[in-house]
């Protein structure tokens, strides 16, 4: 078995899981820079932050409409107006719209909105920008005459200049789910939908620790888990990165990033699988089933996971692309079914 992230290259996947498959390289690389938890200071890979608790569920205040935002990390976004025409080149926008009870005039993940917990049949006739992620076709975005385009921090930046001749450009950043907290808050300013935001943050909050006690009471909380990503091999959702972190809350989660760029920081080999364990596995595969590819390989077979019947494949639309909190709500409904089963 070879070590490393796998790569785009070796097998036939189609366009929209190529695109899913950068975003969640992508999100994982930017996810790996080290910035710090937001709750309590405690570093997303530190085993000791804090889980979710009741004070989570606590009366959350809607936000009042601003045209001045600061986003999670401390920097600042302003428009001149409210923004009614909003492009979303990352999924953490279209599922903060959908929250809020918007939808985008034009997306790059189209499969994540056509789900029936998303907007279903009403998203086939919003248009899908073509082009590869953080190489979108920049006149498609035009076309859709946005006032306002969403993209990801590390990813987008590069497309600023030629954006910014016709609309505002906000590159986002999720390091944990207290990100996508902030930058739903954030956007419900800026579109003055406060009253949704409280509704959306209050049904998630209530869904975190609804989800810690859930998982305490079925020991979930010590019982080893692993979310991978794999087409022609296979990655580790690390602890510093966000899904990775957000798994961390409720499972036991070992699997720390490895250091070093990203080529190794999530780079686990089957037989370092194999060492540690897991009881349950999530598998976002992407073009090539990693439970097809490895079902035969004897050291796979020997995971604990593998040999309890224990693999599930995920839709990787919804765990890869979507880093909101509508997103985060379904992982966790469906990860604690699966792991309780």
């Amino acid at each position: 078995m070879r070590r490393g992230a796998f790569s785009l290259g070796g097998h036939p996947a189609r366009p929209a899981l190529k695109r899913a498959l950068v975003a969640v390289l992508s999100l994982a690389l930017v996810a790996s820079c080290g910035q710090s938890d937001p709750r309590a200071g405690a570093a997303p890979s530190d085993p000791a932050a804090p889980r979710p608790s009741a004070t989570s569920a606590a009366p959350v205040t809607p936000v009042s409409a601003a045209l001045t935002v600061t986003d999670p990390h401390g920097k600042t976004f302003t428009l001149d107006s409210k923004p009614e025409r909003v492009v979303c080149l990352t999924g953490l926008c279209d599922d903060a719209l959908v929250e809020l009870g918007l939808t985008p005039v034009a997306t790059t993940t189209p499969e994540l909105l056509s789900r029936p917990d998303y907007l279903g049949a009403k998203a086939a006739g919003i248009p899908v920008i073509p082009g590869s992620f953080g190489g979108e076709d920049v006149a498609a975005i035009a076309e859709a005459k946005p006032d306002l385009v969403i993209g990801l921090a590390g990813v987008h930046d590069q497309l600023r200049t030629a954006v910014e001749k016709f609309a505002p450009l906000w590159v986002i950043q999720v390091k944990s789910y207290d990100d996508s907290i902030g930058y739903l808050r954030a956007l419900a300013q800026l579109t003055d939908r406060g009253r949704q935001q409280a509704a959306a943050e209050s049904r998630f909050r209530a869904k975190l620790t609804d989800g810690v006690t859930r998982a305490k009471a079925a020991g979930l909380d010590k019982k080893p888990v692993l979310a991978m990503y794999g087409g022609t091999s296979v990655g580790v959702n690390t602890t510093e990165d966000v899904l990775g972190h957000f798994m961390s809350q409720f499972f036991a989660y070992p699997w720390p990033s490895k250091g070093g760029g990203f080529e190794t920081a999530q780079a686990y080999s089957i037989e370092e699988i194999l060492a540690k364990a897991p009881q349950v596995i999530f598998v976002q595969s992407f073009g090539t089933s990693v439970t097809e590819q490895y079902k035969d390989n004897p050291v796979w077979r020997r995971v604990p996971a593998v040999a309890a019947g224990k693999v599930f494949e995920v839709p990787a639309a919804l765990w890869a692309s979507g880093r909101g909190t509508r997103a985060f709500g379904i992982i966790l409904d469906e990860a604690l079914a699966k792991a309780a089963a």
